[in-house]
């Protein structure tokens, strides 16, 4: 069972900037797939970026989010810069056993491990 804890959230004024990390509990390679979804009030999780051979991001925060991870330290980091206030919302850090495909790489379901969140908050 790999946990996952996600640190880094908080609150932050429209064009700042934050950085999230996401500590696995067990050593991660290339060979697990690790992502960042969101979750606003009173809509569904959705997809944000992911990392494994290559890095994706959701149309949404591309050019302002860069997903990186460092394997030695079993973490994913997020980099948020020029934030808005629809970013605001609750993320939460996901890891799979195994690559997923590129298909799947952006649906939840297909993520087997997920932390506990953290908050972030954009004001206007």
């Amino acid at each position: 069972q790999v946990q996952l804890v996600e640190s880094g959230g908080g609150l932050v004024q429209a064009g700042g900037s934050l950085r999230l990390s996401c500590a696995a509990s067990t050593r991660t390679s290339s060979a697990n797939t690790m992502g960042w979804f969101r979750q606003a009030p009173g809509k569904e999780r959705e997809f944000v970026a992911t990392i494994a051979w290559s890095t994706y991001y959701a149309d949404s925060v591309k050019g302002r989010f860069t997903i990186s991870r460092d394997n030695a330290k079993n973490t994913v980091f997020l980099q948020m810069n020029s934030l808005k206030p629809e970013d605001t919302a609750v993320y939460y850090c996901a890891a799979s056993r195994t690559q997923l495909t590129l298909t799947v790489l952006r649906t939840a379901r297909f993520y087997d491990y997920w932390g506990q969140g953290t908050q972030v908050t954009v004001s206007s």
